[in-house]
């Protein structure tokens, strides 16, 4: 094989309680990671030599600085493997919307690069190369919808009643170090059981704060909440709204104000990139 194309999912947060803040500087915290059946596609060319490169550059970041660099990088290190392989990414999400597409494209490339290459790693060690890249990464490595706590990294598939989300994202960007380190973040959140959140759901602790330092991301909140309960994901600046039925999401879609992106996408259990190159959980091959 010298050639693969995947794609790399999109994700939501259908809640994020931050539970304590660790003495490294990091949060707990629990959530529930969504897959969704919308995300970038990236395709992969073997190259013999060892080189990575990515095309188009993303505007604003630096070739190396990439997190789809960082991981073929990361993996070429693992594994011991000369080769190396053209990527072609098809940004289909917005930038810096917490619906995860940089973790996304990461995970794509570990798993797209450890078939392409031949490395026979399983998935624990790419999940173990993924977290050093983010938090988030694991979660798409593993390719499960997924109950998550420690940073985020320590999961449990879960199984969602399927449902189709609109996701709008107002013209902003949120830094989520900003937001991870504003002192009037909500950092104390009782934590809960998995049976309580389906009970019951639960909220996003850095929603109230994203709502007063970014305007645009209350007004999308605002508009969205007329035709549903609309939340935040991540730390924004994407919000989204569940409905029953993908016509219902998208007569919702049609009316979406000018100054908002949108989309309308499938909550799916499984992640559509490893349903196209199956990964062994561990050595063993379970």
């Amino acid at each position: 094989m010298t050639h693969l194309s995947l794609p790399a999912p999109a994700k939501l947060n259908l809640f994020l309680h931050i539970t304590g803040r660790r003495e490294d500087g990091y949060h707990n915290l629990q959530t529930v990671f969504q897959l969704l059946d919308r995300g970038d596609e990236l395709t992969f060319t073997l190259r013999e030599d060892g080189e990575i490169h990515l095309s188009p550059a993303i505007e604003g970041v630096a070739h190396e600085d990439n997190l789809i660099v960082k991981a073929a990088r990361a993996l070429q290190q693992a594994s011991g493997t000369s080769l190396g392989a053209d990527i072609a990414l098809d940004k289909r999400l917005p930038m810096g919307g917490g619906i995860g597409g940089g973790s996304s494209n990461a995970a794509t490339t570990l798993l797209g690069l450890n078939a392409l290459w031949n490395c026979g790693l399983d998935q624990d060690q790419l999940a173990d190369i993924g977290v050093a890249l983010g938090a988030d990464v694991p979660v798409f490595v593993r390719g499960k919808t997924a109950w998550a706590e420690g940073v985020g990294e320590v999961l449990q598939p879960i199984d969602i009643p399927e449902k189709w989300y609109l996701v709008a994202t107002p013209n902003c960007h949120v830094s989520t170090a900003e937001i991870f380190s504003h002192k009037d973040l909500t950092r104390d959140t009782s934590a809960i059981r998995v049976a309580a959140f389906l009970e019951r759901g639960g909220r996003n602790d850095c929603q109230p704060l994203v709502q007063k330092l970014y305007p645009a991301v209350g007004e999308a909140l605002d508009w969205l909440g007329q035709f549903g309960h609309a939340q935040m994901t991540g730390t924004g600046a994407s919000v989204f709204a569940a409905f029953d039925s993908e016509a219902a999401a998208t007569a919702v879609l049609q009316q979406l104000p000018e100054n908002i992106e949108g989309f309308v996408a499938k909550g799916v259990d499984n992640s559509p990139a490893l349903s196209k190159i199956p990964v062994h959980k561990n050595a063993t091959g379970v």
